[in-house]
């Protein structure tokens, strides 16, 4: 078996130069774009068929007065089975959630992510939005998608550059084939994973993102939301402006609660207690707020369709449904549980994303807003529109991504006649929210920890990049505390170092000594050939921690125009030194590798 591995492999490295010296890599990459938009498309429809399968299978035949109270139960089902599975099937293994893997891998990982999402995004997020987990398919078939790409391409060898490539062709398919939106898909790679691209780039997207949607409508045709043509009025201008200010300040609201909540799960260590937790918070949800069971479409398309009422028509409040007030202050609630409801699935074990969670916020509060409005006499608002105007709105703010907000809306509800409301809404949400927040919602726990590539400022990228242990130096002559300069006079006198660290036979650090000073001792000129080195050790100006931020790192070294600290581990343990040198090296090498991004 061993040796038939070996073979194999040998055989595939024999195709990859053969395929270097007759291919060019600019031509293989657009053929293996054509590979992952294939199997993007593949991956998002089963997803999408084995989540509407699990959810026709259990909702079947049961009728609307009993369903909820029946199937409240169920979104904790769907949470357990996830964790379940994850804990039983990725042994050692995190299981990761959303957007922010995918732009973690291309900051610090080289853009690899690992195998075992293709098949654990679709099975974990099918499970739990199946059972009724208030959260979205497109996250984890973006996630699986990248995947694809990167997997593909670490198969056969390609670099940086080629794999990140194809990483974003592999999230383009899944957003495509989940949405059917070719257009939306590949804007979406450009503008969150490759925000500084060059035109070559636009053809392998545009090649996977294709035929992702193309695969995708082959197996399951089913569209996300029924499409529609309306016009838009002059006249509603001033409201589509008011809209957008709202929503701005809604993605805000978003924003802070989805930290706050995180906090809370993050004191909850026992996975299994996070699983009780949120299954039991969301089932009662539910029964109150019907809407918030699953991805939450089904009630969008009710009200796209006119619906207005459907809101409240399933619901425990359903001989009010003909109550206007009652129709907008049940939405404006459910607009508000939506929030709790989508991160409490989230984190509390179930695998899905924001992404279409945001979809359904951003319409609630559409047409909370233009129903009220008609409500009040004040205007007569074409309520779909602005539901449709909601949703990107949303999507642009809360994932600070305007135009996949714009083109994603406009291609699955063919609004495309709302062209002009749909930019101006996305637009002045997005800046409102960039305003009070720097980062959205994926990239902000990446920008505190350092994890982020700024294409602002490029420095600050690339240090960030980089990792101590890899610019670390350990070709230093060791002392120990009960040694003396006689004692080692020859290692001292050889040593290509000027820096000597005295370290204890445990490995702890206490100090440093320098060769200019050991020197004097040899000679004479000094006291202190039979001192211990323990006695003239001298304290660094600072010391430096193995897993320390490098920015911190600089700062420390500019502080005292000191040119090389001693890099500690936990208890003061001795691991080498960092110097200016290395780190200049490293970063000369990382802003190469920055510049070939995307050549």
């Amino acid at each position: 078996m061993a040796n038939l591995s070996v073979r194999f492999f040998k055989k595939i490295d024999q195709i990859n130069q053969w395929r270097m010296r007759k291919v060019s890599n600019r031509n293989f990459i657009i053929l293996l774009a054509f590979l992952v938009g294939i199997v993007g498309g593949l991956m998002a429809s089963v997803l999408k068929r084995l989540t509407h399968f699990i959810a026709a299978t259990i909702q079947d035949d049961i009728d609307w007065k009993v369903k909820y109270s029946v199937y409240l139960i169920f979104p904790l089902i769907g949470i357990l089975l996830s964790v379940f599975f994850v804990r039983k099937f990725l042994k050692g293994k995190k299981m990761e959630h959303g957007i922010t893997p995918i732009i973690y891998a291309i900051s610090r990982k080289g853009s690899r992510l690992d195998p075992s999402n293709i098949y654990s995004q679709v099975v974990t997020s099918a499970i739990t939005v199946g059972f009724g987990g208030s959260c979205g398919l497109e996250a984890p078939v973006a996630l699986g998608g990248s995947s694809i790409g990167s997997n593909i391409a670490r198969f056969f060898g390609l670099q940086y550059k080629e794999v990140t490539m194809l990483l974003a062709c592999g999230a383009a398919a899944g957003i495509s084939g989940a949405f059917n939106s070719p257009l939306a898909g590949m804007i979406f790679a450009i503008e969150i994973l490759l925000p500084e691209f060059s035109i070559p780039v636009f053809i392998p997207l545009l090649i996977s993102s294709a035929l992702a949607s193309v695969v995708s409508r082959l197996l399951y045709s089913e569209p996300l939301f029924s499409t529609f043509n309306s016009d838009w009025q002059i006249s509603a201008l001033l409201f589509y402006l008011l809209l957008a200010v709202l929503i701005g300040l809604y993605t805000i609201y978003f924003a802070r609660v989805s930290s706050t909540v995180g906090k809370w799960f993050s004191r909850i260590k026992n996975p299994y207690n996070k699983v009780w937790v949120s299954g039991i918070s969301l089932g009662l949800m539910i029964f109150v707020f019907p809407a918030l069971y699953g991805e939450g479409y089904i009630t969008i398309q009710q009200i796209l369709n006119g619906q207005f009422n459907s809101i409240v028509k399933n619901s425990l409040f359903s001989d009010y449904k003909d109550m206007g007030m009652v129709v907008l202050g049940y939405t404006v609630l459910t607009l508000f549980g939506k929030s709790f409801a989508a991160l409490f699935t989230l984190n509390g074990g179930g695998n899905g994303g924001v992404f279409g969670p945001s979809l359904v916020m951003g319409g609630l509060l559409g047409f909370a807003f233009s129903y009220g409005i008609n409500l009040t006499g004040i205007a007569e608002l074409n309520v779909p529109n602005f539901v449709v105007a909601g949703m990107a709105g949303a999507l642009s703010g809360i994932m600070h991504a305007p135009l996949t907000g714009i083109f994603l809306i406009a291609e699955v509800t063919g609004g495309y006649t709302l062209m002009v409301p749909l930019m101006l809404v996305c637009s002045i949400s997005y800046l409102i929210n960039r305003a009070v927040l720097k980062h959205s919602i994926y990239t902000k726990v990446l920008a505190e920890s350092g994890d982020l590539i700024s294409y602002e400022d490029k420095d600050r990228s690339v240090l960030s990049m980089m990792r101590i242990k890899y610019v670390l130096e350990t070709n230093f002559v060791i002392l120990r505390p009960d040694e003396t300069p006689k004692s080692r006079q020859t290692d001292i006198i050889h040593s290509k170092r000027n820096i000597f660290p005295v370290v204890s036979h445990e490995g702890k650090f206490i100090g440093l000594l320098y060769s200019e000073f050991l020197f004097s001792v040899l000679l004479g000129e000094v006291e202190g050939g039979d001192t211990p080195f323990e006695k003239l050790a001298q304290k660094p100006n600072d010391t430096v921690g193995i897993n320390e931020n490098m920015e911190i790192v600089m700062a420390k070294m500019n502080k005292d125009d000191t040119w090389i600290l001693p890099v500690l581990g936990d208890e003061n343990k001795y691991m080498g030194f960092v110097s200016k040198s290395s780190v200049f090296n490293k970063y000369r090498a990382l802003l190469i590798r920055q510049g070939h991004y995307l050549e």
